[in-house]
């Protein structure tokens, strides 16, 4: 680590301010952002924390719309996203206790680690990221490895889920990162089925699209039995090879089906 500042706004205005100065980053639960910083492959001047914004925390319904503040952390929504219940699940399975206690929701997406679960679930449900600027569509959102279509200063303030018939979130895990060799989150809803898969891409979350079809018109888990996933552009390293994580997409779409019940 380094000498450096850290503000600690109490409304969404402050923080947007002392967001515009340069060499300002921000900080949400730091699950990230801190390893990143001890590492010094980032070097801000100053840290603008967004935990102390109460506007940004908390989980609330809208009608068929769940509703998560940007700041809510993976223990709250475990425990608080109950009418989600594979959302809820999904952010139980994050890392460890201490990561859940910190790590945001809005922080994971702000950094779209290509092993991140979030990402899986916000990509499947359709979901929408509000920004202290706009609405973004999660189709729209992710745009490949640690790259999202949030501008400079842009915090996420909330996320949109619709609350789907039926979802699963099935996660083949690296046993020491509990990061995702291959999850993959499945949700139906009356428009169709999205099937989303993380840790298995280059490029980071992606649909996957030919099984999207094939649920849509029969909602079980032989319905993908013909399909293959293509192993290019798939990560290849000492966990699994990129044709090893092909196979994990399909066995765990297959699972993910037939536990969402």
């Amino acid at each position: 680590m380094y000498e450096l500042n850290i503000t600690r706004p109490e409304t969404l205005a402050d923080a947007v301010e002392a967001l515009g100065h340069d060499e300002a980053m921000a900080l949400g639960g730091g699950q990230t952002l801190i390893p990143t910083l001890k590492q010094r492959l980032a070097n801000p001047e100053t840290l603008v924390s967004l935990t102390g914004i109460a506007e940004l925390s908390g989980i609330s319904r809208d009608g068929d719309m769940l509703i998560i503040g940007g700041t809510t952390t993976h223990a709250e929504v475990a425990s608080g996203a109950t009418d989600y219940p594979a959302l809820a699940a999904l952010a139980g399975g994050i890392g460890d206790p201490a990561v859940r206690n910190r790590g945001t929701i809005g922080g994971s997406l702000a950094n779209d680690d290509p092993a991140a679960c979030y990402p899986a679930a916000v990509l499947a449900s359709g979901a929408t990221i509000v920004t202290n600027t706009r609405e973004i569509a999660a189709d729209d959102f992710f745009e490949g490895m640690f790259t999202t279509a949030l501008h400079d200063g842009e915090i996420i303030t909330a996320v949109r889920f619709p609350i789907p018939q039926k979802a699963n979130y099935q996660k083949f895990d690296q046993p020491a990162s509990r990061f995702a060799l291959v999850g993959v989150f499945v949700a139906q809803t009356a428009d169709g089925v999205r099937v989303a898969v993380t840790g298995a891409s280059e490029e980071g979350v992606f649909r996957w699209t030919d099984a999207e079809a094939a649920l849509s018109a029969d909602f079980s888990p032989t319905a993908v039995d013909g399909l293959n996933v293509s192993a290019d552009n798939l990560i290849g390293d000492l966990h699994g090879t990129p044709e090893y994580r092909a196979h994990l997409v399909k066995v765990m779409t297959k699972r993910a089906v037939a536990a969402s019940g």
